[in-house]
């Protein structure tokens, strides 16, 4: 079983925590660019704009080819309870159609995380993919090394290693 984590970051902890994730599960790992402007005061309330209304943005890679994958992590961060723009353009431009997804998320402020995981779970469903577990992990204040053990924590606590085969 062939396994990939996509995810996008923009502080750096989500990619902390793809990056542990695809090294303890044998995955390969593609981070997508976000190719607006997401810098700065205005743009960052702008980007918490976008992210509530799903608008669509440019990315890098403009699609995925998930042929050759079984088992596919999607990983974003949380901005204004939703998935980050990023994200939400990449699931609708792939085929999900028969794919089991790990859908991740990471957060400052409790309790947005669900309504995050909810809203990719319906988008990645809706497109014929199987949502087979998801996590989250409040990143606030933590450290890199942090992130990494929460991370290897959650691998452990949710056996993660068992729908990889890793």
């Amino acid at each position: 079983m062939k396994t990939l984590i996509i995810y996008y970051s923009d502080s750096g902890s989500t990619k902390v925590m793809a990056r542990t994730l695809s090294m303890h599960l044998k995955a390969d790992i593609i981070g997508i660019k976000d190719l607006k402007n997401r810098k700065g005061f205005a743009n960052r309330l702008l980007s918490s704009v976008d992210a509530f209304r799903e608008s669509k943005t440019e990315i890098s890679p403009e699609k995925l080819d998930l042929t050759d994958y079984d088992l596919i992590y999607i990983g974003t961060p949380t901005w204004a309870g939703k998935p980050t723009p990023a994200i939400i353009t990449l699931i609708d431009r792939c085929n999900w159609t028969g794919k089991d997804v790990i859908l991740f998320t990471t957060m400052t402020k409790d309790g947005s995380e669900e309504t995050t995981l909810e809203r990719l779970d319906e988008k990645v469903s809706f497109r014929g993919a199987r949502v087979v577990e998801s996590f989250s992990l409040n990143t606030k204040d933590k450290s890199p090394e942090d992130i990494i053990n929460d991370t290897e924590g959650i691998i452990q606590t949710l056996v993660l290693k068992m729908y990889s085969g890793a």
